[in-house]
């Protein structure tokens, strides 16, 4: 069977850095801003040669701590993964300090079945401070966390963040590969507590899926939406949306910022799906659909009349939340997990 293309990722034109957070209040599926971060020095040293993109790296790293590099040898052809029976992985993780990390990538450079080297998700101002004020990004959006990412050629299997996430190829080229939030039933998913890096991933290989194994990835590529990004480009990639990632050169960094719309004292929906695995799902089929009513009327089609026929002093939970009571029912949960009530 011959899988669809993907179809491109929307573009949108922002003559002015300035006005994306106004633009991203408003969308809410993805979207590819070509030269958003062209201005950036580190961009443009990028662009001048890799040789020079790492020196000016350098120029921000205090030496304080090593990161975590993740390497995988030559074999995987850069795909971070499971071992062949999923009970480990085919990489390890090694605490090294970043400037080795980035000499030992020039080094690789010019070997064509080089070791994957990887440095993920680390966070920018803890590690490289300065960088972020000198290669600005104004996302109007309340304390991003922002993180930057390192390596040679490499394959991210498909996986979802929480957050909404605008990423931005400050060296390298990156080919991106999104689906919508509701293919998880058809990328195969696999663990969700015991994943590569912390969030459950795809199991399908997208450089050569087996669709004897994984027949319905015909379909999510039906919906898969793909770009590849140039130094300076950047992709909105929102909440839940799956993502693969690909760095296409030897030497690739990236930097990305990641928020929520709602505040930090809220729990991680993670939790509740956890939770519900544990509660709900081996309930016989009528009590799920009886508790399928209940979280619809609770949470997925709450509005202001849930609760209104209640006094407002008597709404508990049903009332509007904040920091303090939000801990109060933290605190009820985790008293009802350790007492193992069923009830």
């Amino acid at each position: 069977m011959t899988l669809p293309p993907p179809r491109p990722i929307d573009e949108v034109q922002l003559a002015d850095p300035a006005a994306l957070p106004a633009a991203l209040g408003s969308w809410t599926t993805p979207k590819v801003v070509r030269g958003l971060a062209a201005g950036w020095p580190l961009v443009q040293a990028a662009r001048h040669a890799d040789t020079a993109a790492v020196d000016y790296l350098k120029r921000f790293d205090h030496g304080g701590m090593p990161v975590t590099a993740t390497t995988a040898a030559p074999g995987t052809q850069g795909r971070v993964f499971y071992n062949d029976d999923l009970t480990g992985f085919n990489f390890r993780r090694e605490q090294v300090p970043l400037r080795v990390v980035l000499d030992t990538l020039l080094k690789y450079r010019s070997e064509p079945d080089a070791p994957t080297i990887y440095v993920a998700s680390t966070t920018l101002d803890t590690y490289l401070p300065g960088l972020r004020e000198e290669n600005p990004l104004v996302l109007g959006q309340a304390d991003p966390l922002a993180s930057i990412w390192i390596g040679n050629r490499s394959r991210i299997a498909a996986h979802y963040d929480a957050p909404d996430n605008l990423a931005c190829v400050a060296a390298g080229r990156r080919r991106v590969m999104l689906f919508p939030p509701g293919q998880v039933g058809n990328l195969y998913v696999g663990p969700l507590d015991f994943t590569p890096a912390g969030q459950a991933i795809s199991l399908v290989d997208f450089a050569a899926p087996d669709l004897q194994r994984f027949p319905r990835f015909a379909l999510a590529m039906q919906e898969a939406q793909s770009a590849v990004l140039e130094p300076g480009d950047a992709v909105f990639i929102p909440s839940l949306w799956w993502h693969h990632m690909e760095g296409l050169e030897a030497f690739n960094v990236l930097v990305n910022y990641w928020w929520r719309p709602v505040e930090a004292w809220r729990d991680a929906p993670m939790n509740a799906l956890m939770l519900a695995l544990l509660a709900i799902r081996e309930l016989p089929v009528e009590q799920r659909a009886a508790w399928q009513a209940m979280f619809q009327h609770y949470v997925f089609d709450a509005d202001d009349q849930v609760a209104a026929h209640v006094p407002e002093h008597a709404r508990g939970v049903l009332g509007e939340l904040d920091e303090a009571s939000a801990a109060r029912l933290r605190e009820v949960l985790r008293t009802r997990l350790l007492r193992g009530s069923n009830g």
